[in-house]
């Protein structure tokens, strides 16, 4: 029996579950005709269509019907009928089945093809199709969000599938490489110390948006913002990823792990006027994307072949309403904006004062509480880190990244920038009387080396990308430590092992956010591969062995950690500024003499002291970044003696103390500090 169906309503978008059927509502403003395909699997190639009327299933911009009968799991799709008018930024192409913006689910099935959506023709065998889901009745057992301050927080940079889809995980067969291969790794998350895992895109990306031969394994090419991506839920049913998704969240926040979502709003999968025809393009491309001159081409500020038009309305709605969808309907804690100066771009690329997009994301009162991080640059040249707008925003700190490895590299003429890393950048965020939070600060993330290849190579080595090693950063402020790659030599080795300390070390004692890349903490390698974008393989996943192998290393980031969390100046940096932090923490600078740093250009040592004003504990940092010792005169503390709590030069397991109530005391007011090595001390009574 055919369903039955009438006019519908404009509101809301997508397809909602209601008095017995779905209601279906879609925008395309210069759209003159719109059919819904209804499927009955992913293979099907002959659906029911229903065609909408412009007198009947029509509200201004917005089409829309009720079809009574259907219900979650229903597979669906439009063809859209309207002007092929490059000249105004219009591709309507009735021949391709086109995925609604507003499906929460996607099903993309093994007939999938990018290359039939970009060819001439119909591709209605291969198409993308929106699934229906339902969300009411979903058992959370009364989890919530965690709400953790930002001075507690700790973020793990992580990939789902990455993360359990090798077989040494442990994970069972059909989990790996899935939602729920991530929930049986919570434990692992909990016993490392982190308190939040930022997860690389999950929002249903195109996997063969890539060169031929490989696959799109980061995710950073999305063709729709509210579905979970597919292929990562074990339960392969149309709306298994939906509901898996949510298993993953409530059994993160039932560990005290928040999650955030690495969110891609400023470019799609469908690429320039060679791309595929997916869903937006044959919508209504001038209002999802920026197009430029006479012949509306598309530009490229993201440096994927098209940028979305944060600024337009439409566009605009979609962010926040998919923003409030997975923060409301799946819980999420938060949200890392990829290249988020596009969306400081207005209609026609022009850089705005006052983003409408980005204040309203700030300011929206369902957003309030989760966190909101934004990579302040894009791909042509705009770079906002440091003055990327709003009260709440956070920064992914690049300054910081590359600050720090120059520095601990042993580069010339840094100190002083590096001095500003260490206190939270106060270059960048003094004067703005914000948070000593908002600098996100890292070494090493998805896009670059891992913090094992960061010292083991000069140079990238990406040829298993096949794009002729010319992808990928050539300016990585890496240093191999005398040989390129792996090497049997026991002393570069050792200088390795304590380069990775020195960085371990810096970042979980600097102020600030820190965030930690997936296998850092057991030294995770990609072989030399800085962009192992499309390396869906062991060059990518977790490798688990390394638990075991690098077990130092692993406890070593564990004590940090756990020292990081328990130090008590971390209370009163939650709702002071960055200015009130420095101005009470009362940081003295040294060099290898109190009182006396060098500044230098050539000067490769540092140290200082620094006071929590609420306890009195105070700490004694020295960095030697020179390769040979440096003799360092302690400044007296004014009770008790230094404990040593820190010591990258020496063995495991004295190179960090197992408690440090139970920390060695010096008897003396002078440390040596060998070379490549760092050495954190706590005054404390004995």
């Amino acid at each position: 029996m055919s369903p039955i169906h009438d006019h519908g309503r404009s509101f809301p978008l997508g397809p909602t579950i209601i008095d017995g059927g779905v209601n279906f509502s879609l925008y395309s403003r210069n759209a003159t005709a719109v059919e819904l395909l209804l499927f009955k699997s992913t293979s099907d190639t002959r659906p029911k269509v229903i065609t909408l009327k412009p007198d009947v299933n029509r509200t201004g911009d917005y089409w829309h019907i009720f079809v009574k009968g259907l219900g979650e799991g229903q597979l669906y799709g439009y063809r859209v009928y309207g002007p092929y008018d490059p000249a105004r930024g219009l591709l309507f192409d009735p021949q391709k089945v086109l995925l609604d913006p507003y499906a929460q689910a996607v099903a993309m099935g093994d007939n999938y093809s990018r290359a039939k959506a970009a060819a001439p023709g119909d591709n209605v065998a291969h198409c993308m199709k929106g699934v229906v889901v339902e969300h009411r009745g979903y058992d959370w057992e009364d989890t919530g969000p965690v709400n953790r301050p930002l001075a507690e927080t700790v973020i793990y940079e992580m990939h789902v599938k990455g993360f359990t889809a090798n077989p040494n995980s442990g994970v069972s067969p059909e989990k790996r490489g899935t939602y729920a291969g991530v929930i049986e790794k919570i434990p692992y998350l909990k016993s490392l110390g982190v308190t939040a895992v930022e997860l690389l895109p999950v929002q249903q990306f195109d996997p063969q948006d890539c060169p031929e031969g490989v696959s799109n394994y980061w995710g950073y090419a999305p063709i729709n913002f509210f579905a979970p991506h597919s292929e990562y839920s074990s339960d392969k049913t149309p709306t298994g990823a939906f509901r898996e998704f949510r298993d993953m969240v409530k059994e993160l926040h039932k560990a005290g792990i928040e999650v955030y979502l690495d969110v891609v709003f400023n470019h799609t999968a469908e690429g320039d006027a060679r791309g595929p025809t997916l869903s937006y393009k044959g919508l209504q491309n001038n209002t999802y994307y920026i197009l430029s001159g006479e012949n509306k081409e598309f530009t490229n500020y993201s440096g994927c072949g098209n940028t979305i038009n944060a600024h337009n309305s439409i566009m605009r709605r979609m962010i926040r309403d998919c923003l409030k969808f997975w923060v409301q309907t799946m819980h999420i804690d938060g949200f890392r904006f990829d290249l988020a100066s596009v969306m400081s771009r207005g209609p026609k690329g022009e850089v705005l004062k006052d983003p409408p997009v980005l204040w309203s994301i700030d300011t929206d009162p369902v957003l309030a509480g989760t966190k909101i991080i934004a990579e302040a640059w894009d791909a042509a040249g705009l770079y906002q880190v440091g003055n990327f707008i709003g009260g709440r925003w956070q920064e992914w700190n690049g300054k910081y990244r590359d600050h720090v490895r120059s520095f601990l590299r042993g580069e010339k003429g840094y100190v002083s920038r590096f001095a500003d890393r260490l206190i939270g950048s106060p270059d960048l965020y003094y004067d703005q009387h914000r948070s000593p939070h908002r600098s996100i600060n890292f070494v090493t993330a998805h896009d670059g080396f891992t913090l094992n290849d960061l010292v083991s190579y000069n140079d990238k080595h990406n040829e298993a990308n096949n794009e002729g090693n010319r992808d990928g950063d050539n300016h990585n402020r890496s240093w191999n430590c005398g040989e390129e790659g792996p090497t049997d030599n026991p002393d570069i080795i050792a200088l390795r092992q304590r380069q990775v300390k020195n960085f371990m070390t810096v970042l979980l004692t600097s102020l600030g956010t820190p965030m930690l890349t997936m296998g850092d903490e057991v030294g995770r390698t990609q072989h030399g591969n800085n962009n192992a974008y499309c390396q869906d393989n062991e060059i990518s996943w977790f490798d688990w062995s390394l638990v075991d192998k690098n077990s130092d290393l692993l406890r070593f980031t564990q004590k940090m950690l756990r020292w990081r969390q328990q130090d008590p100046a971390l209370d009163q940096q939650r709702h002071y500024t960055l200015a009130d932090v420095l101005d009470k923490t009362k940081i003295q600078w040294h060099g290898v003499y109190p009182n006396s740093p060098d500044w230098s250009e050539n000067s490769r040592s540092l140290a200082l002291t620094i006071r929590d004003p609420n306890t009195g504990e105070l700490l004694y940092l020295a960095i030697n970044a020179w390769h040979q010792d440096l003799m360092f005169e302690l400044p007296p503390p004014e009770y008790g003696r230094w404990h040593k709590i820190v010591d990258t030069s020496q063995p495991s397991p004295n190179d960090i103390v197992e408690d440090p109530e139970c920390a060695e005391a010096l008897s003396c007011l002078v440390y040596n500090v060998p070379g490549r090595s760092i050495v954190l001390l706590a005054a404390y009574e004995d």
